[in-house]
């Protein structure tokens, strides 16, 4: 069985630099960082891409993604715009490129439109193939994948072995949603965004252990064979001070 990697998604703290995400990454006791394509490795920036994969190499970490804000849907030619995106995962040496699934709610969608998006998406995977790329979804409110039906059907509708998913739990939804959508996807399931989160506020990943600990009974239950990275994303509080305690439990929840 493969070792679940714990580890950080790097827009956490948008206002650090890779060196102290490293750093902070590393004080934590975690493994892993999925870097974000917003501000740390801008996409088509190779030059940075390639300068933060020695970084966190040379810290003894690896890079869990490569988190793009690319979104279906939105760029008149996707497979030049896809370039940069693809360029700077390949640089970074990440497994796995996060997408959005486009600029609406899934129930905005006409069958036209949602056809559209699966062929792109599909265009996409097969770009990204020849690299060893999965090409992952995430899990996220005003886009196709806001709720797992939606979700199942593009996954299907693109039918690509490199095509997957995120999960988290979704903020405005109840526990036994969360599991059920969970269980749902666990098909196509790469990497698993972490916090504790209601429609309102943030809270310590403590008070949600008994929650996730559902949540990884869940996985552990029906792919105990197969690695997945688990990554903190974002601070109750936003304060970087808070990650060791995050990680703490985390890590817990893995003994």
């Amino acid at each position: 069985m493969q070792q679940n990697r714990l580890g950080l998604v790097s827009v956490s703290f948008r206002s650090l630099t890779p060196e102290e995400i490293i750093q902070a990454v590393c004080a934590a006791g975690l493994q892993a960082i999925e870097w974000g394509g917003d501000v740390h490795v801008p996409a088509g920036d190779l030059s940075a891409a390639r300068r933060v994969r020695a970084l966190t190499e040379e810290a003894g970490l690896e890079v869990a993604a490569y988190g793009s804000y690319y979104r279906l849907g939105a760029y008149p030619d996707a497979q030049k715009e896809f370039a940069g995106v693809l360029g700077c995962a390949c640089a970074l040496g990440a497994p796995v490129v996060r997408l959005w699934a486009g600029q609406k709610g899934s129930g905005l969608f006409s069958q036209e439109e949602f056809a559209s998006a699966a062929q792109e998406a599909a265009l996409l995977c097969d770009l990204a193939a020849p690299y060893g790329l999965k090409v992952v979804f995430e899990c996220h409110n005003d886009t196709l994948t806001d709720n797992y039906p939606s979700a199942l059907r593009l996954m299907q509708a693109i039918n690509r072995p490199n095509a997957g998913m995120y999960w988290q739990p979704n903020q405005l939804r109840d526990k036994s949603y969360n599991q059920e959508a969970l269980r749902a996807l666990l098909p196509y399931l790469y990497n698993v965004h972490v916090f504790q989160w209601d429609a309102a506020n943030r809270y310590p990943l403590e008070q949600g252990r008994e929650e996730w600990q559902s949540y990884l009974q869940i996985i552990r239950s029906e792919q105990p064979q197969r690695r997945h990275d688990f990554l903190l994303e974002f601070m109750p509080d936003d304060n970087p001070a808070t990650l060791p305690r995050e990680a703490d439990t985390l890590k817990y929840l893995f003994q």
